[in-house]
């Protein structure tokens, strides 16, 4: 926990965040809270997928809720979604920019959960 603060204390936006309210961890925070965003960027981070291709990888989601998931991830500009002008509609959502830029973290976040995983020698 030292530590932790230490870096905060000797970041380079510590008199903004102080200033302005705004810390780069809480915006990171805010972009990635909610229960499903992180797993939609993961499985996203292997290509495009349908709505249906989404759902599927993330069963117990409610349609609702994986929506609103999407709609605020599009918003925050971490994926872009395609509508297709076909009948049926087709959408297709894809990691934008910014989202890619993202997959070091989310790299580092399963080898996280790997080495947690490992037996407790190991660790």
């Amino acid at each position: 926990m030292d530590k932790v603060m230490i870096s905060h204390n000797k970041c380079h936006m510590n008199e903004r965040c102080v200033k302005y309210r705004t810390c780069p961890m809480v915006l990171v925070h805010k972009l990635v809270s909610g229960k499903w965003k992180i797993l939609i960027l993961w499985y996203l981070s292997g290509g495009c997928l349908r709505f249906s291709e989404i759902k599927r990888k993330l069963p117990d989601v409610t349609q609702k809720m994986l929506t609103n998931q999407l709609r605020s991830l599009e918003e925050d500009g971490l994926i872009n979604r395609k509508v297709y002008p076909v009948v049926p509609p087709k959408v297709e959502y894809s990691l934008s920019e910014m989202g890619e830029k993202m997959l070091p973290l989310l790299e580092q976040m399963y080898s996280y959960g790997i080495d947690y995983l490992s037996p407790k020698e190991k660790r």
